[in-house]
């Protein structure tokens, strides 16, 4: 093996047979060969001492010589030149901080108190607090399986053609224009971030525009880590307003017109993580004039609740249709994470839609130079999963009712937190736990209130007051009705 800085080769220093054994040594600067037998040098090895005080180096020296047993050097890396230091070549490694939403759930899980509530991580909950495998993807996970042609061979680079030309048509619409005219190039990729990763490796590398997005404020933790890394320059808008706990709309229009012509813009398509706060259609139309008309902005749209907002697919897709009708090229990211329950399969799709076929097809070449060696190409059974579902109508309605039902029991929980929080007559309004959509819920709570929280009554969230509402159940309610009562009561905000 070469050894940094050292330049010279150094043969394996052990090889061992039934009767001797053979250590390599740099003699003289040639290679050269030690040959003792094990039965000798075993007791030879009794009778040498070895001063405490000796270097590594020498013992090291002295072993290749013969002259140290091998009873002490325990010590010393045995393939290692000895004028390397022995030290770790990563010593210098910080200890990086926990996520700080996965590492809530660390937290939770050393709390031994019994009575503990998850609400950090953004992952669906029956009503017993139970993850939730849906029937419909048991059906179409039980008929793949008993397929005689099913194997384990790798995908193509862009994943599995009929998922990614269902997953067009599901966030797109079946009558998508762009579909038909062949403007869109989609790809498979891993769920929603890996579809992300992948956009904005590809935008670094050929977006004819300016390379920097705009991401809202706030935003998903790690949008803010996925574009810089993938070579974008990262700014931020407006979006939140902690006052009305509602949308800046006038903020956020303000800043994507003070943007350079050409920019990216980062958009939640649904369900706006973390705080749950959407814009209206009529806002949407507004922000669109803005993209399109006034500044040539490229929107990048991040889809990870489609049918998990308001329980309908087209409701939720609404705004991505939009921009992608008006013939203005679009990305659009996709993840089955959350609306299918397929968590660990990390399964999604990047579409790029441009404004001619042949700009597609070239699209999809350097999409693949993207991904090749990224991961070389994408897992097989989740896709597959989601594409036996889109392409079988019995299967697709039954999806469409589970969906609905995972919808409509968040919607369920905002109405019961909501009414508890108002027969205690909590101080504040609450109403916007009502008027925000999907998973999360941006209370309005502070560090320390979130804090008191999770050391008096064992709630855990995000230091910024977002919960889970798919985390809640009847159950829990009034527990944390009861834990945002005293922590508003105690702390103001």
């Amino acid at each position: 093996m070469m050894i940094r800085g050292v330049g010279r080769k150094v043969p394996s220093l052990l090889r061992l047979s039934s009767s001797s054994s053979y250590t390599s040594a740099l003699a003289a600067g040639r290679n050269s060969w030690i040959h003792t037998p094990s039965i000798e040098r075993e007791a030879v090895d009794e009778r040498i001492d070895v001063p405490a005080s000796l270097s590594r180096g020498a013992r090291f020296q002295g072993f290749l010589r013969g002259e140290v047993p091998r009873r002490h050097m325990s010590a010393v890396a045995t393939e290692t030149h000895p004028s390397v230091s022995t030290d770790s070549f990563f010593s210098h490694v910080q200890q990086a901080p926990e996520d700080p939403i996965l590492g809530i759930t660390v937290a939770y899980n050393n709390d031994p108190n019994p009575a503990k509530v998850n609400l950090g991580v953004g992952a669906y909950r029956t009503e017993e607090g139970k993850p939730l495998l849906l029937t419909v993807l048991q059906k179409a996970e039980e008929t793949l399986l008993a397929k005689e042609s099913r194997n384990k061979e790798y995908l193509g680079i862009t994943g599995i053609p009929e998922f990614n030309k269902l997953s067009a048509q599901l966030i797109l619409g079946s009558d998508c224009p762009a579909i038909a005219e062949k403007r869109v190039s989609t790809v498979q990729c891993l769920s929603g971030t890996g579809s992300l990763r992948v956009g904005g490796e590809f935008l670094a590398r050929h977006y004819g525009g300016q390379k920097i997005i705009y991401v809202p404020v706030p935003t998903w933790g790690n949008h803010l880590k996925i574009f810089p890394l993938a070579g974008l320059e990262t700014r931020t808008y407006r979006y939140y307003d902690p006052k009305t706990k509602g949308l800046d709309y006038a903020g956020m229009v303000e800043d994507l017109r003070a943007a350079p012509s050409g920019a990216v813009v980062l958009l939640h398509a649904c369900a706006h993580n973390p705080t749950g706060v959407d814009p209206t259609q009529e806002q949407w139309e507004g922000i669109r004039r803005v993209i399109r008309e006034e500044k040539q902005l490229l929107p990048f749209f991040d889809s990870a609740y489609q049918g998990f907002a308001s329980g309908s697919l087209d409701t939720d897709a609404w705004a991505v249709r939009r921009f992608v009708n008006d013939g203005g090229e679009v990305f659009v990211a996709q993840s089955y994470a959350k609306n299918m329950g397929l968590y660990g399969e990390r399964v999604g799709a990047l579409s790029v839609i441009v404004k001619g076929a042949d700009v597609a097809t070239r699209v999809e070449s350097q999409l693949k130079q993207v991904i090749r060696p990224m991961y070389s190409s994408p897992p097989t059974h989740g896709a597959a999963i989601v594409a036996s579902i889109l392409a079988d109508k019995d299967l697709l309605e039954e999806w469409k009712v589970e969906l609905k039902g995972m919808a409509d029991r968040i919607i369920s929980m905002r109405h019961q937190l909501f009414d508890a929080l108002k027969e205690r007559k909590t101080p504040g309004n609450w109403d916007h736990i009502l008027n925000q959509i999907g998973m999360f819920t941006f209370t309005g709570l502070n560090k320390e209130q979130v804090e008191y929280m999770r050391r008096e009554h064992h709630i855990y969230m995000t230091l910024d007051g977002r919960i889970s509402m798919a985390g809640l159940s009847s159950r829990t309610v009034p527990q944390l009705a009861d834990a945002i009562h005293s922590a508003v009561t105690k702390f103001s905000s």
